[in-house]
């Protein structure tokens, strides 16, 4: 059984092909109305959500199945070992989706569940962000030849999972992060990564910008401490610290990649407000890819329990 945990479950020739169908079915809706008819797809949400939550309820309502949404606080899900949790909860379903803070938790969902489990996010990867950015850039350049995307902010869980898709598709990934988020830091990523020949540090960022085809940001403070009193030391110091590298036009120094960010937005912060509705932004595009994109991941997932 398939499951989407980190990205690194598929092959280059399986990601090109799920981001090539993301495409068709952005294209062609109407091929795909009953692509999962009365298919059931369950989603835990233990961390909020807004592009997660409406891109899965939408992408496989609209393709004729329909979710159910639950609540892992509201749930037994935090009062009973997850091994027995799940292994009743996949009986109701044909697909899981899980939005948890801790990587294990879904590994342990994963390991127990009688259907195909994706990584909705948690601390370490953010996989089908990462999907959702990829097909951008497909749609944009119609290839991964010759790319090149700066990623500049915390080194995080979205972090992680682009560079698992950057060294599959061969694209050239430059990560400027002065900061790292120690609980999504992956040693054997890493290592990986700087064998790779794709993935490069940088501590300048205009000198990564100006051979960027893509810039690509993201918050410096996780959803879950941003308005956390116990936290405001910390945001204040990633604040300052992570000044020098917003995403500005004083930054840019006339270099014109077009922008990324994976939402929510923080104006001021991570990017300056002027940029987010720029005519080089194609943040909102790459929003609503999320739901294109998992159509074409739930379709493949549950393709793979039918073999």
């Amino acid at each position: 059984m398939k499951h989407l945990l980190t990205l690194k479950e598929l092959n280059k020739n399986e990601l090109l092909a799920l981001i090539q169908k993301g495409l068709d079915i952005k294209l062609n809706p109407e091929k795909y109305y009953d692509a999962s008819k009365r298919k059931g797809l369950l989603m835990l949400f233990q961390k909020t959500s807004t592009r997660t939550n409406l891109s899965f309820q939408s992408g496989i309502n609209q393709m004729g199945g329909y979710a159910v949404v639950m609540d892992w606080e509201s749930s037994n899900f935090h009062l009973s070992p997850i091994r027995y949790e799940v292994r009743y909860a996949s009986r109701n379903c044909d697909l899981l989706m899980a939005r948890l803070k801790k990587h294990e938790d879904i590994i342990q969902l994963a390991e127990y569940s009688q259907v195909p489990v994706i990584n909705g996010c948690c601390e370490k990867y953010h996989p089908c962000q990462a999907l959702a950015d990829l097909m951008t850039i497909y749609e944009i350049s119609g290839t991964f030849s010759g790319v090149t995307i700066t990623y500049v902010g915390i080194h995080n869980n979205v972090a992680n999972s682009l560079i698992i898709g950057c060294m599959t598709l061969g694209i050239k990934l430059l990560l400027v992060t002065p900061i790292v988020n120690e609980a999504s830091w992956d040693d054997d990523l890493m290592k990986e990564a700087r064998l790779s020949g794709y993935i490069e540090n940088k501590e300048v960022l205009v000198e990564a910008l100006a051979s960027s085809d893509y810039v690509y940001t993201d918050t410096w403070i996780d959803m879950e401490h941003f308005h956390a009193p116990d936290y405001a030391e910390e945001k204040k110091n990633r604040i300052q610290t992570m000044l020098p590298y917003q995403l500005n036009k004083m930054n840019l120094q006339g270099c014109s990649p077009y922008i990324m960010h994976d939402m929510p937005i923080h104006p001021g912060f991570e990017i300056e407000e002027e940029l987010i509705e720029s005519p080089g932004s194609v943040i909102y595009q790459q929003a609503e890819n999320r739901m294109h994109i998992q159509k074409a991941l739930m379709l493949h997932l549950l393709e793979s329990t039918s073999k």
